[in-house]
């Protein structure tokens, strides 16, 4: 699981400013949307160079065709720092979320891109087990299905709230069978997790992009508003991957 923090923007409140301008006010909104969306890219793109990369390092292909893990492979997915490379992202993304607010923007940016980084390493082995084009494929039908569901989340009159807490203790349920699973390795569990996970994980990215919009209040600073571009972007990463790996598991063809 890539989604370890569900209320990292703590603190933070929609709030438009008396005495603003309505105008101003779009405009600031669709800055800030802007930001948040191109924080999110770059961190994916950085996660899917940071995957390519170690994989190519990781494997290598013998005379006959076949592949074989390198010294750097055999090291990262078999040796105990296999359990480093799983669990790093997990207290990166906890620390990142703790200390955001006492993070200079720059720091909290670097961060953010080591995260991500760390997430492709930990992600790279799904190009042993998913035949490439079909890791290709997924990641199209996740961008485009994220982009429809963060677009209604951005757009939509009616208040999401109310699924917060159902969607929070879905992913409290999915984290738990998760864990069993990890003992039973049953395919008709994952095949449960992986259901849910898509319905979970959609119903989390509409409701974080109305969070994050409603985190826009436009007397913030440079400062403020940059810390919060970068934990909206944090929360819709966290959701994009989850999605791409929970439509993986049901759609992907394994080697």
């Amino acid at each position: 699981m890539s989604n370890y923090d569900r209320n990292p923007s703590a603190g933070y409140g929609y709030r438009t400013g008396a005495g603003v301008e309505a105008g101003a006010i779009d405009q600031g909104l669709r800055s800030y949307m802007l930001g948040v969306y191109n924080y999110m890219a770059i961190a994916l793109a950085v996660t899917g160079l940071a995957a390519i990369g170690t994989f190519k390092l990781a494997v290598g292909v013998g005379p006959d065709g076949a592949m074989h893990l390198t010294d750097i492979g055999t090291m990262l997915y078999t040796s105990p720092l296999k359990w480093v490379v799983m669990l790093a992202p997990l207290g990166l993304v906890f620390w990142l979320s703790a200390r955001i607010n006492s993070m200079s923007v720059g720091g909290a940016q670097t961060l953010f891109w080591v995260y991500s980084a760390l997430v492709g390493v930990s992600l790279s082995t799904i190009f042993l087990v998913y035949a490439h084009g079909s890791i290709a494929r997924v990641f199209f039908i996740t961008a485009a299905s994220f982009g429809a569901l963060s677009v209604y989340g951005y757009t939509t009159s009616k208040s999401l709230s109310g699924l917060g807490s159902f969607l929070f203790m879905g992913l409290i349920g999915i984290i738990i069978a998760s864990l069993v699973n990890i003992f039973l390795a049953s395919s008709a569990l994952q095949f449960a997790i992986s259901i849910i996970g898509v319905l979970v994980f959609s119903g989390l990215t509409a409701y974080d992009t109305q969070q994050i919009k409603e985190m826009y209040y436009a007397g913030d600073d440079g400062t403020v508003m940059g810390r919060k571009s970068i934990i909206g972007a944090l929360r819709l990463y966290l959701d994009f991957i989850n999605l791409f790996m929970m439509l993986l598991q049901l759609f992907g063809n394994r080697e």
